[in-house]
């Protein structure tokens, strides 16, 4: 291993977007892509990390400095010969690349790889740039533009990297062009081919980057949601909204995607992974023993009972996934899905109801989290979380026209699952937390 990549390894085991918690990452580079301006060197590696089971490929772009920067300590990912290596994202030499790449459909060329902008809009000339903080498997910029027609875009870059069209882009860029502004406005995508012995051709496409409206004075509807239940605000009318907002969405979808008939061979294929994950977190979370059999039940009445259409989806919608605009009302963002599943499974036609119910999930957990301070009044909040769940099912139905209550079976099943995935998720990773999914086991199977 060179030495660059020896300090992007130690640097990377400490980003919120490396999978492999806890692992030395064992990378290797697969490809990279060169640009920048005089004096500085801009490279995007495409690095694949074998320390996961399955082997994972990066996107990391950095730029090479001959001096180190005072003001960007945070980015620095090492030094090597004399040479500071920044995270790209972090440095105005690879924003200013990667926009204008972008808009002015330009190429990267590099070692066995290459990238090509394909504009939508020309959102303008960076002027200036930073970092979101907290995300855990992408990065995004906020980006000062003039000359475009907004004052700033947002440019998403993606960590993880797969061969074939990337949900966030093809989901949200079809919906826009649908008319909706239930998404922000995309500008365009860079995208990029690289080696891949895996393939028969021998070479991967994906997209490796998008640029896309800003929305400024948005907040993300988990942050609403946070608020409002701690101050035992009435949430009703924006958690209905919000159904309406999800329901339109779908809509959109099955208007500019293709639909599919739910077959016998869908159905038994989710309530197959149902049950395989009922068997993990069993052997994980012996709570959940006790609920075994009901959960069970519940997803044989789902086995029973008729589904809905397969279309394109969301694929991990929650209240984290949602802006609130004071201009223009509920925003869903990141369509990538789920980033550890195959970009197969996350551009194949699903369920509705399955967005329908990790929302769901999702009021319980703005709930549960304020229970975790001891602080809140535990039948309070949970009453909230029950109105917002019920106003968010009534939008949903009234946009839609899908009676939630006709399709509670399945409804049920999908939400199970989640609560099930959350067992194991809280068992491995925050114990403190387990209360939370395994009380919305214990009612949804005394309700159903």
């Amino acid at each position: 291993m060179s030495a660059v990549v020896t300090v992007i390894a130690e640097w990377m085991a400490r980003q919120r977007w490396y999978q492999a918690k806890g692992a030395e990452p064992a990378l290797s580079v697969v490809a990279s892509l060169d640009g920048g301006a005089p004096g500085v060197r801009v490279t995007v590696f495409l690095l694949l990390d074998e320390a996961p089971a399955e082997p994972l490929l990066y996107q990391v772009p950095v730029v090479f400095r001959p001096e180190q920067a005072p003001d960007a300590q945070g980015a620095l990912i090492g030094e090597v010969d004399g040479r500071f290596l920044y995270d790209g994202p972090h440095d105005a030499a690879y924003v200013q690349l990667l926009v204008r790449t972008i808009a002015d459909g330009g190429r990267l060329e590099g070692d066995e790889a290459r990238a090509v902008g394909e504009p939508a809009v020309d959102p303008g000339t960076p002027t200036a740039s930073h970092v979101f903080s907290g995300e855990q498997s992408n990065t995004s910029i906020v980006v000062d533009v003039d000359g475009g027609p907004l004052p700033h875009v947002i440019a998403k870059v993606f960590r993880l990297i797969h061969h074939g069209e990337n949900p966030d882009v093809t989901l949200q860029s079809g919906i826009s062009a649908a008319g909706s502004d239930r998404v922000p406005r995309s500008f365009g995508v860079l995208t990029g081919s690289w080696p891949d012995p895996g393939r028969a051709d021998g070479i991967a496409v994906g997209h490796l980057a998008a640029v896309q409206e800003f929305l400024p004075g948005s907040e993300d509807a988990w942050r609403v949601a946070l608020r409002a239940a701690a101050a035992g605000e009435d949430f009703s009318e924006r958690a209905r909204a919000l159904g309406e907002a999800v329901a339109e969405v779908h809509e959109t979808l099955a208007a500019v995607f293709p639909t599919v008939e739910t077959g016998p061979a869908d159905v038994d294929e989710a309530l197959a992974v149902m049950r395989s994950r009922l068997r993990t977190a069993t052997a994980e979370v012996p709570q959940l023993e006790a609920y075994r059999d009901a959960i069970e039940a519940v997803y044989d009445r789902a086995a029973g009972a008729r589904w809905p259409d397969l279309q394109r989806i969301h694929g991990d919608l929650h209240l984290g996934q949602v802006l609130w605009s004071d201009r223009r009302g509920w925003i869903v963002i990141d369509f990538e899905g789920e980033p550890l599943r195959t970009m197969a499974e996350r551009t194949r036609p699903d369920v509705a109801l399955r967005d329908v119910a990790g929302m769901l999930r999702s009021f319980d957990y703005v709930a549960g989290s304020l229970g975790q301070d001891g602080g809140s009044d535990a039948a309070g909040v949970g009453g909230w979380a029950a109105a917002g769940r019920a106003s968010f099912s009534g939008g949903y139905s009234a946009r839609s026209g899908v009676d939630l209550v006709e399709n509670r079976d399945v409804l049920d099943a999908f939400e199970l699952d989640k609560a099930v995935y959350e067992t194991l998720y809280e068992a491995r990773n925050r114990p403190a937390w387990l209360t939370i999914p395994l009380a919305a086991v214990e009612r949804l199977v005394a309700s159903a």
